[in-house]
């Protein structure tokens, strides 16, 4: 038989408190269980540890020796747990990050890796979502915070600038819509478009937009992805909008044209809000202090007479 630090335990117990009843008690075990363990401690050591009497138990010789190395030996362990607690695991946080298809696809992508790396034990949670509905779930305390377009009411939220976000129509190098400088939506819902599937936060406040000027967008293809989509544009298939960040990162591999959009709707922010930064938990805090120190520089949207037509140079010179 090997004896454990329950045993140990259980022993001094059963001195602390003068009673094999008592002592089986503060162990949380039977007086029968108690009794066989230092039966077979006993055993163990070939000699007796106490004297049993009416009222109750005395040590033996033996067992005032076996005491002291009890807790010599409970010492030591608790020492050792706690020296190998900071070598513990801590169980990883989730923190949830609401938003849009922009914010998701054109600035965490080169924030969030740094974020992770500096905080191991911290996973992040990114919930896309059209910038009404995380309006709409900061509002009601679903979500604690958010990346949303300044497009939207958000005066009843604390919010803090993130990056400018405008968004641009892009289309063919030989459409007809290169003649333009700069246009409004309604100029473009005419023409075929090549979209982002419906599902897509970005897509859907399009095609509100659209329909608020009585328009239907015709869509010849939807796919998952800006870059999908600009490597269509740039075979003649159709025009589409996306967010000026990502048009310029996506014309140094597909050629095409960008055309600035006018309207609040199209000359967005993107802005961090939460109810009230002051009174989220630490982790969001310090999330959220994470994210503005490394905002985006401000970013003007494509401009136009970086990427113009021939024909258009011909005109500005005359």
């Amino acid at each position: 038989m090997r004896f454990d630090f329950f045993d140990l335990q259980l022993l001094l117990h059963i001195v602390a408190t003068g009673s094999l009843t008592q002592g089986a008690d503060r162990a949380a075990i039977s007086l029968q269980a108690a009794s066989e363990r230092i039966k077979k401690l006993e055993q163990y050591f070939e000699t007796p540890l106490f004297i049993r009497h009416n009222a109750g138990v005395e040590l033996t010789t033996a067992g005032h020796a076996l005491v002291e190395h009890a807790k010599k030996l409970n010492a030591q362990k608790n020492k050792l747990e706690q020296d190998m607690q900071r070598f513990r695991q801590k169980s990883a946080e989730s923190l949830i990050l609401w938003c849009n298809s922009s914010a998701q696809s054109e600035y965490l992508p080169a924030l969030l890796p740094q974020y992770l790396m500096h905080y191991p034990h911290i996973n992040i949670d990114l919930h896309e979502a059209e910038s009404s509905e995380i309006v709409d779930a900061l509002t009601k305390g679903i979500a604690r915070l958010g990346l949303v377009s300044s497009f939207f009411d958000t005066r009843h939220l604390h919010t803090q600038d993130f990056a400018s976000d405008p968004l641009v129509l892009i289309c063919p190098d030989s459409h007809v819509l290169t003649q333009q400088a700069q246009l409004n939506l309604v100029d473009a819902l005419a023409y075929d478009f090549i979209g982002l599937m419906p599902h897509h936060s970005l897509q859907q406040s399009i095609e509100t937009q659209a329909k608020l000027l009585g328009f239907n967008i015709h869509y010849r293809l939807r796919l998952p992805n800006f870059s999908a989509i600009a490597e269509v544009v740039a075979k003649g298939v159709g025009v589409a909008i996306m967010p000026a960040r990502a048009a310029q990162r996506l014309q140094g591999i597909y050629h095409f044209q960008a055309i600035q959009l006018l309207g609040a709707w199209a000359n967005r922010k993107l802005l961090l809000a939460s109810q009230d930064f002051d009174q989220l938990p630490q982790s969001y805090q310090d999330f959220a202090k994470f994210l503005l120190a490394r905002k985006p520089q401000d970013e003007q949207s494509v401009l136009v007479q970086d990427h113009i037509t021939p024909q258009r140079q011909q005109t500005d010179k005359k």
